[in-house]
């Protein structure tokens, strides 16, 4: 649930500034370039959230105010610059694309496929990485320095 609301809460964060981006651009001088515009400065928004911040502090804006933080499988460590583009490429070419081609196409049983060929879990995405309640991520790690003492 926490994931979804972080989702929730990035799309409203996003939301947000494109209402306070639209003034800028329609006073750009025309319709196709203000539309270009804007989508050029979302575009830089998404990736400085998803990419940028994610890669700082483990977390986008939404996942920051849930508790929610990525790693990098299998050893919980920070995901790297390659793995979080394209985490963010895979989020804004293909999810979207998902439920019209669940209506177009029968219904499966089986979920997403990992690049591997195995089953995705349910918290993995296909870069490789896991979003984890922080909470659970300090457990963990405790957990990992007892055994190593």
């Amino acid at each position: 649930m926490r994931r979804y609301l972080a989702v929730g809460l990035d799309a409203y964060l996003c939301l947000l500034s494109v209402g306070l981006l639209v003034r800028s651009c329609l006073d750009s001088g025309g319709t196709g370039r203000a539309i270009a515009l804007l989508v050029v400065q979302l575009t830089v928004l998404s990736f400085a959230n998803q990419v940028l911040l994610t890669m700082a502090v483990r977390a986008s804006a939404g996942k920051l105010i849930m508790g929610v933080r990525v790693i990098r499988l299998p050893d919980a460590g920070r995901p790297g610059f390659r793995r979080l583009v394209l985490r963010w490429l895979y989020g804004l070419l293909w999810l979207p694309l998902q439920p019209w081609r669940r209506l177009r196409g029968p219904a499966t049983a089986r979920g997403p496929e990992h690049p591997a060929g195995r089953p995705a879990e349910p918290h993995e995405d296909l870069a490789g990485v896991r979003q984890v309640r922080r909470s659970d991520l300090r457990s963990y790690r405790a957990a990992v320095r007892e055994r190593t003492d």
